[in-house]
């Protein structure tokens, strides 16, 4: 259960996907989340084709790394903030709507969270390449808390960065310059 997180501090991993003004909308996002909390990292970005709605832009995503004592509920109440800020509109008869941002907590150090709307680790990170290609840049050898293999397995388990484009015109905040011949080798 979420309120059984100690008050320790953790390595959190959020994902960040936008499609609409989602190079403003990702850089503005990461701007806002490092004013709030420790920034230690973020991945390139990718883009990838939409999921489940498919009449819609294709989507940005990337992942960042951020270390918190603070408990779960408030990280999470602090990115829907974040998301309110930036225009993002939730809409309950489409969840793979267009959306301005966003923000999910995907690892939380190496706790499992289950609350009503949120399961971590978020199990889209075993199927969706957005997600563990990203995550796996940031912490390629970081394990699974429930599968017991690394996020680089993961990404490679589904095929690496076959289906995605890195978008090397797009830089966020404290991010390593992408070496793409080394992301091929590392994820294929």
């Amino acid at each position: 259960m979420a309120d059984e997180i100690s008050n320790a501090s953790v390595d959190i991993f959020v994902a960040l996907g936008s499609n609409i003004e989602p190079k403003m909308n990702l850089v503005k996002a990461v701007h806002l989340i490092s004013q709030k909390f420790e920034l230690r990292a973020a991945s390139s970005v990718w883009e990838s084709a939409p999921v489940g709605f498919l009449e819609q832009p294709a989507f940005l995503n990337a992942a960042i790394q951020i270390r918190s004592s603070l408990d779960f509920q408030y990280i999470r109440d602090s990115l829907r903030e974040i998301e309110t800020t930036l225009l993002r509109v939730r809409d309950p008869n489409n969840i793979n709507a267009p959306r301005t941002i966003d923000l999910d907590i995907v690892l939380f150090g190496d706790q499992i969270v289950s609350t009503i709307d949120s399961q971590i680790p978020d199990p889209d990170i075993l199927t969706r390449p957005f997600l563990a290609v990203p995550l796996a840049e940031l912490d390629f050898d970081r394990v699974h808390p429930i599968q017991g293999i690394t996020l680089g397995q993961i990404a490679r388990n589904m095929g690496g960065i076959t289906d995605l484009l890195l978008r090397e015109d797009i830089r966020l905040k404290q991010c390593q310059p992408t070496n793409n011949l080394e992301l091929q080798r590392r994820f294929n």
